[in-house]
């Protein structure tokens, strides 16, 4: 992934698409919707990429958890063991979502893989990136195991300090450096004073030879739009096709108006920053010649009358003397009669 090129926005699906292809296909045709501001008739460019998670539930929780009562709204089974079963695709599936990103859309297509047998996976296709999710900085059998592959790797942050996070870059940098480290806080939602994204600018100080993110489990899109601002390069962002769906995700999730806004204000964003000056841009000077102020006579003046600071003042449009310059004007002899309230040029002047 490129430093310097535009902000890499990753759509997360997870488990929103509630165990099924076709929801998944949904949200995907959703998110690679054009994106275009109306008000400067710009096209912007969409999503990058989409995301999906791969679970093996023989690695996943202990027995007694597996069994426990899973008994709320958001359940898809009597057990979490059950409702964890029917929110996991199968491989086939993953690679039949792969297939409709890449021949429908052809965005990238990034797998979060939790376990050492959900690699299985990795038999079907090749992601363009593998995520590492919070909970599993810390797997380092797992790390190894998805560093071994050579693919480029995404960390997330959210259950990790400096130690862990630099455990997490000794084991993977054994096999390649191609890695990306995305700031998180793994509540759900997370709430605005635990965001935190000045971490953004310290990994980017404390972490140069890597690309720098923020994965985002906050309430609307201010936190992503803002992070892109301190200089993250990739924004990870749960998605749905409406936060009213059953599911524990949908709710911190964004729906359909919200990822177009999202994508929209990054885009805008990225074309907003410029350079570390301060200038007068070719855009702003006609308005700055129709705007800014002029000297201008207060009184109506004849010709070879000798202008004093009381005859003038300062009036719109800008192409005649600035205040800066009144000693050029204050002194001078009129070669013409002029009105009152009349801009002062060089040529009226001796």
């Amino acid at each position: 992934m490129q430093k310097n090129s535009e902000t890499y926005i990753i759509g997360e699906i997870g488990q929103n698409h509630n165990g099924s292809v076709d929801i998944a296909k949904l949200i995907i045709d959703m998110v690679c919707r054009p994106i275009v501001e109306e008000c400067f008739q710009l096209e912007l460019k969409p999503i990058n990429a989409v995301k999906l998670t791969k679970r093996d539930l023989n690695e996943e929780l202990s027995k007694s958890q597996m069994e426990m009562l899973y008994n709320n709204p958001n359940s898809f089974g009597k057990t979490y063991g059950e409702h964890r079963a029917y929110l996991e695709l199968s491989d086939d599936e993953h690679y039949e979502i792969y297939k409709y990103c890449k021949n429908t859309y052809n965005i990238d297509f990034v797998e979060t893989i939790c376990a050492i047998g959900a690699m299985s996976v990795l038999k079907k296709f090749v992601p363009d990136y593998l995520k590492v999710a919070s909970r599993d900085i810390t797997n380092l059998p797992l790390l190894e195991a998805l560093a071994s592959t050579k693919l480029p790797i995404i960390l997330s942050t959210g259950m990790a300090g400096k130690k862990e996070l630099d455990e997490a870059l000794e084991i993977i940098t054994k096999y390649h450096n191609n890695i990306s480290i995305l700031h998180c806080v793994s509540q759900y939602p997370t709430h605005p004073e635990n965001i935190n994204l000045n971490s953004i600018p310290y990994l980017i100080e404390n972490y140069p030879e890597y690309t720098i993110g923020y994965s985002d489990h906050s309430i609307g899109i201010s936190a992503p739009v803002a992070a892109v601002a301190m200089g993250a390069k990739i924004i990870e962002k749960h998605i749905t096709l409406d936060r009213r769906m059953k599911g524990t995700d949908q709710k911190s999730s964004l729906g359909p108006d919200g990822v177009y806004r999202m994508i929209r204000d990054i885009r805008l964003l990225e074309k907003s920053l410029g350079v570390k000056d301060i200038f007068i841009d070719e855009a702003v000077k006609s308005n700055q010649i129709k705007l800014e102020r002029s000297i201008a006579t207060k009184r109506k003046m004849r010709k070879g009358e000798i202008i004093t600071l009381n005859d003038i003042h300062l009036l719109s449009p800008g192409n005649g003397f600035k205040w800066i310059d009144k000693n050029k004007v204050v002194g001078k002899t009129l070669l013409i009669d002029i009105d009152e309230n009349e801009i002062i040029f060089p040529d009226m002047i001796s």
